[in-house]
């Protein structure tokens, strides 16, 4: 298993892994499948904000992605990051989400990150609950039947967790 930054050439292969999430998972809110052109799009502007995108490369097959970005868009927030980590069906339950998860967070701590948010569609998903508190995120709230899909309700789960220094230290630029 090989975790790498992600090209241009990987697009197709993320796009039909977030594909599928989004036809048959509760991982994601979203209803209706982006094509190519928009995942390319989604890509650029987080890589352009300064972040991490990252994929799981199995004999030379994608098999997941990991990327993080702003939180929220306002500066007060630029030391904060969300995950987002995403996998095929048949490479859950093999520790490519770990992987993934550790590497981002390793990447994001490079790049300045101070705090890192998981939201976590569905509290019933709970292999990504896991995964984050294995990885050191703890319990930051839960939103109650937040979103309809798949014909039922779901939560959202926060979990957070520091990088580096967390808030124990002025950052660089102290504004």
């Amino acid at each position: 298993m090989i975790i790498r930054p992600s090209t241009p050439a990987d697009i197709h292969a993320v796009t039909a892994v977030y594909g599928w999430n989004v036809t048959h998972g509760t991982g994601t809110f979203e209803l209706d499948p982006p094509d190519e052109a928009e995942m390319a799009q989604r890509r650029s502007a987080v890589l352009a904000n300064g972040w991490p995108w990252l994929v799981a490369e199995d004999q030379g097959r994608v098999v997941g992605y990991a990327y993080a970005n702003l939180f929220r868009p306002r500066r007060a927030f630029r030391f904060c990051v969300e995950d987002s980590i995403y996998l095929s069906p048949e490479a859950t339950g093999r520790g490519v989400g770990r992987l993934l998860l550790a590497e981002l967070m390793a990447r994001c701590e490079v790049a300045g990150a101070r705090q890192m948010v998981a939201v976590i569609g569905d509290s019933a998903n709970l292999a990504s609950v896991a995964l984050h508190r294995a990885l050191g995120f703890e319990p930051a709230g839960q939103l109650r039947s937040a979103g309809w899909k798949l014909g039922r309700w779901l939560d959202v789960v926060m979990m957070q967790r520091a990088l580096g220094a967390g808030d124990q230290e002025v950052p660089a630029d102290g504004r």
